[in-house]
């Protein structure tokens, strides 16, 4: 088996690395058969957002602090490991930013889009799904939008919910909400089309980030799931992403 690992820049994850490299090789991303995370939930997504084109299957091994999307690191037989391995599909959101300036940026969202302001002045944002408004104006720190794969991340930080894969919604959750001050965010289909617009932009500026991928100074912002771009991930066997969510809602 033809294996591609792809590390964070961290002494624990380039250790990894060198190991797995001298025992398995290291195959070029485009002519392998898998590729292999090192590092935490970040080295993944930064790994998903360079190689999904490729249409090749990811398995993460935490070398790193968080590793919600990953498998525990195990050096020997792992090969074996990526065939015994459950795979599961996901699809990311497609962020279409407007800035003030009149610039139109593209960026995908495995995790979440999430909107915040720039400087000290709430954000007045104003909400519409399928092209309905439904809220005019809600002012806050900020608000996101979530597949269920990120619900466990920002999301439910932002006290969001958690989001079984198989449910087919996405999480709208506000940061800090100062009006209405009890709403709570919403759960959406999964197909819905989200629109964003950032009022008063001038005085209140707000800057819009897709998984690392952040646009400042938007006056509006586009979100709808990509069905066209699918990855997929591994995870071993007990250990998959649909246990560990359901898994999740039970920790104190």
């Amino acid at each position: 088996m033809k294996i591609h690992f792809h590390a964070a820049v961290t002494d624990e994850a380039q250790d990894a690395l060198k190991a797995l490299t001298a025992t398995y090789g290291q195959a070029a991303a485009d002519d392998c058969d898998a590729i292999v995370a090192l590092g935490g939930d970040g080295t993944l997504l930064e790994a998903l957002h360079k190689y999904h084109g490729l249409n090749k299957p990811f398995y993460g091994m935490n070398r790193g602090s968080v590793g919600f999307l990953l498998n525990p690191y195990k050096a020997d037989d792992v090969p074996n490991l990526l065939k015994q391995a459950q795979s599961v599909t996901l699809h990311p959101l497609r962020m279409t930013a407007q800035t003030k300036d009149g610039a139109m940026v593209e960026a995908l969202a495995f995790n979440e889009v999430s909107l915040l302001r720039q400087t000290r002045s709430a954000s007045k944002i104003g909400i519409a799904v399928d092209e309905v408004e439904r809220m005019p104006e809600l002012i806050c720190d900020g608000i996101l939008l979530a597949t269920p794969a990120g619900s466990t991340a920002y999301n439910l930080s932002a006290h969001g919910p958690i989001i079984p894969l198989s449910a087919n919604v996405l999480a709208l959750t506000p940061i800090s909400a100062f009006r209405p001050r009890r709403w709570q965010g919403a759960l959406l289909p999964h197909m819905a089309a989200v629109r964003f617009e950032i009022l008063e932009s001038d005085k209140r500026p707000v800057s819009a980030t897709a998984d690392s991928t952040e646009v400042r100074d938007v006056v509006q912002v586009d979100i709808r799931e990509s069905r066209k771009v699918g990855v997929t991930l591994l995870f071993d066997p007990g250990h998959n992403l649909e246990e560990r969510i359901l898994k999740e809602q039970f920790l104190l």
